[in-house]
């Protein structure tokens, strides 16, 4: 089954590109027709590509990478920071900070700082400040905030990027291909699609045609999320056997040392052969009697 139908993509006027004047040729591949002086797009490939970008988001994800969503056209700026929040994702979706990516460890001291800022104000550090040094703090908070916000609690460069308007976005872009982060681009009729790894061929302009391919790769985050839970959940029970396994088998080892294979195989031999928990249970103190008799002979000869 398709991740998007065929009729979402019409109803939210994902087809519809920009006038035949304004076309980029490098989108020739990707247009299906044109109708009024208007180009429209290849459908039967966006669905196949918006899959293959979904996939690629969910597989990211599941091995433990961060997405960063970025679309700070006013079209897109709401629908980027809901659903990136919704996917436990970072984003974007004001101005694009040159060096963003490119000068990462900058821009992960400015968040520090904000934080720093955030934890001061909490804490009743600026209330004794004049009224206007308190302002001046408020607004540079929510100007870090603005800027930085959707990106606070990213740790490291993202493994993948998905860019709403790649014409838009160029900045991001040129930083990410420097630091070979693949692209997840919507590309409209207008934009030149060489620099992006996954196009989705769509129209970049129409927030419902936004809201849907955005929320679908939201989907794919949350995807992979819920697989990476899963796997860490195997890995632990997985570890939890192991180090339980491991520990049965020093104590055989421990015991046969102290007895000798033979007698602890009597001894194994008579606890299996009981007829009652109650029998088992006088064994386990006879075998517990046996080794704490050697144990206290070992010392003995120590001792001389």
């Amino acid at each position: 089954m398709a991740i998007v139908s065929m009729k979402a993509l019409l109803e939210t006027g994902v087809h519809f590109g920009h006038r035949t004047r304004r076309w980029n040729p490098k989108m020739k591949p990707y247009i299906f027709t044109e109708r009024n002086g208007i180009h429209i797009l290849d459908l039967q490939q966006t669905i196949v590509l918006i899959e293959d970008a979904y996939n690629a988001i969910r597989d990211t994800v599941a091995a433990g990478g961060d997405v960063l969503f970025v679309g700070t056209k006013r079209q897109a700026q709401e629908t980027v920071a809901r659903e990136a929040s919704r996917a436990s994702q970072p984003y974007v979706n004001d101005r694009w900070l040159g060096g963003t990516l490119t000068n990462w460890r900058t821009i992960r001291q400015r968040i520090n700082y904000l934080r720093e800022l955030e934890t001061r104000r909490d804490a009743g550090e600026f209330d004794l400040l004049k009224k206007t040094e308190r302002l001046r703090i408020e607004r540079e908070i929510e100007k870090l905030n603005l800027r930085l916000g959707g990106i606070r609690d990213l740790r490291d460069l993202p493994a993948l990027m998905f860019v709403i308007d790649v014409s838009h976005e160029e900045t991001a872009i040129r930083e990410a291909n420097t630091l070979k982060i693949p692209v997840i681009g919507v590309v409209d009729t207008n934009s030149d699609p060489d620099a992006i790894d996954y196009v989705i061929p769509s129209n970049d302009d129409a927030i419902r045609a936004i809201k849907l391919i955005v929320g679908k790769m939201a989907d794919a985050a949350l995807e992979g999320l819920a697989s990476r839970k899963e796997t860490l959940d195997v890995e632990v029970t997985d570890f939890n056997r192991y180090r339980y396994e491991s520990f049965d088998g020093m104590e055989d080892a421990e015991d046969e040392l102290l007895l000798g294979a033979s007698t602890l195989a009597k001894l194994r031999e008579s606890t299996s052969a009981a007829a009652s928990e109650e029998d088992a249970a006088d064994l386990d103190e006879e075998v517990a009697e046996v080794i704490s008799e050697v144990e206290e002979k070992i010392r003995d000869e120590e001792s001389e």
